[in-house]
């Protein structure tokens, strides 16, 4: 890998960051986590009130990517065909056949809008697509484009009409993006851009193959054997009742998270590293990845909701208990 290859990485984000401020306000932390979960090629989760951005975001996230988008908003009277196609029958001059009619999720990058407002059985028709890049229906696989992102938003749980989230499908995504309010600052900024004259929409700078492209140069970004043993103890600790897990992880946690939060913290600590214009990466890069990485695949106990626990709060203790 060489120094050119990754000032260019470094450029592309720097000027994918620029356009996006021209429409976005502060959320710095929340655009880099989005960046890291494009360039290793996996699907993000953000959950914020209504009226952050969080639609704005991804659009203008996806507008800069010369990719085919589909938004699919997702409502309570939602089906699974709706999302991934059906076959419907079509009659020519000579016979009737069954033909398979492409859904909204055959495309590069997918907005999953308000997808807790949708009933379980839906939001599992994104399951097989998430994880394997392809849908069956009538016993025939159809792949899905590469490359291929679902970004999902979802209102608190604690909002009327909402459904939670099956544990199956959270783990798919490899963050939890939390999107707070913005500070007094750069609400003004809002405000005043907001009710003043339109800005132009960001314009393409990025293309699906320089994407693939840098998708596999940070997969070959090193890491020593210590960092990885950090991240691989980091989700062990979450686990209950097994050897890795601290007393305050047996009386707070029901479930822990998997195999796969390790491999999102080393993935994600390498796009991080990448794009910070380091060629290793470091116990920092796994700490700063930790909140998003680990704060959708804990499940917390009723322990631990009575005494007003968050999932954060206990990767708080996480980072100062297991050691690098």
């Amino acid at each position: 890998m060489t120094e050119e290859t990754i000032s260019q990485l470094q450029d592309a984000r720097n000027r994918l960051k620029s356009e996006i401020g021209k429409t976005i306000v502060g959320q710095e932390t929340v655009v880099d986590q989005l960046l890291i979960a494009l360039f290793t090629g996996g699907h993000c989760l953000l959950t914020g009130a209504p009226g952050l951005a969080k639609t704005l975001l991804i659009q203008t996230l996806a507008r800069l990517f010369d990719l085919p988008f589909h938004r699919i908003q997702f409502t309570p009277d939602l089906m699974p065909p709706d999302i991934t196609g059906s076959e419907i029958l079509q009659e020519t001059e000579h016979q009737r056949a069954l033909t398979f009619v492409k859904g909204p999720i055959f495309a590069n990058i997918i907005l999953a809008d308000e997808i807790n407002r949708t009933p379980p059985k839906t939001q599992a028709a994104l399951l097989e697509a998430m994880q394997e890049h392809h849908v069956t229906a009538a016993g025939k696989t159809h792949y899905l484009p590469e490359p291929f992102h679902v970004f999902a938003t979802q209102n608190p749980i604690e909002m009327e009409g909402t459904y939670p989230l099956p544990e199956a499908q959270l783990d798919r995504f490899l963050f939890n993006v939390l999107l707070d309010y913005l500070s007094e600052d750069d609400e003004v900024e809002v405000i005043t851009r907001t009710t003043s004259v339109l800005s132009e929409p960001p314009k393409p700078i990025f293309t699906g193959e320089q994407l693939l492209s840098a998708q596999r140069i940070i997969r070959q970004i090193p890491i020593s054997e210590e960092t990885t043993r950090y991240a691989v103890r980091l989700a062990a600790a979450t686990r209950p009742n097994t050897p890795a897990a601290p007393n305050f992880i047996n009386e707070t946690i029901q479930w822990g998270a998997g195999t796969r939060a390790a491999q999102t913290l080393v993935l994600g600590g390498k796009a991080r590293a990448l794009l910070e214009q380091r060629t290793h990466v470091t116990p920092d890069d796994i700490k700063a990845l930790a909140k998003p990485t680990l704060r959708h695949r804990i499940l917390l106990n009723y322990r631990a909701e009575a005494e007003n626990k968050t999932p954060d709060s206990i990767v708080d203790q996480l980072l100062e208990h297991v050691q690098v």
